[in-house]
């Protein structure tokens, strides 16, 4: 099985949603496509279910047959979602999910948001990264868990259009 896993922003600017949308659709196939290939191939899509980019991949990692893993980072992590939409949809992708793997912290830390991404990062065979580029803003951030899968040798795929700014 080959496994792909995600990492980004929770806020990517409106302008960017369809190039994003686009180039995470075509990363994911591409996988499903190679790893149907092989005897018993399948695609592991990991991602932990945050809002913004983890959601986005998550959906398109479902529409393309993949097997979905939530790493969730923590057991109050729902807590967090302050748009009723995105904790709706982060409830529907986490009962779709073939498989659960939860962080051993009880709150949502930058802590465990850097232990669910570096967990992400450790059983992937290929990150993408829906990044501006810049240095995470708290441990754990989207820079954060680049680096550290660089650090690994994990080819990371960045997915971002120059000139965009974050607010």
């Amino acid at each position: 099985m080959r496994r792909i896993g995600v990492t980004g922003h929770r806020d990517i600017p409106d302008e960017l949603h369809a190039h994003v949308r686009e180039a995470l659709l075509a990363a994911v196939r591409a996988a499903v496509r190679a790893a149907g290939r092989h005897p018993g191939g399948g695609v592991e899509a990991l991602s932990s279910l945050a809002a913004g980019a983890d959601q986005m991949f998550a959906d398109i990692a479902l529409a393309c047959g993949a097997e979905l893993t939530a790493v969730i980072p923590s057991g109050d992590y729902e807590d967090g979602f302050a748009d009723p939409g995105e904790l709706a949809r982060y409830h529907w992708l986490r009962k779709r999910a073939t498989r659960e793997v939860r962080m051993d912290y009880p709150r949502s830390t930058d802590e465990a948001y850097y232990a669910a991404g570096t967990y992400i990062a450790d059983h992937c065979d290929r990150l993408l990264a829906v990044w501006d580029g810049r240095p995470a803003r708290g441990l754990g951030g989207t820079g954060d868990i680049v680096g550290y899968a660089r650090g690994l040798g994990k080819p990371v795929t960045v997915i971002w259009r120059a000139g965009v700014e974050r607010s």
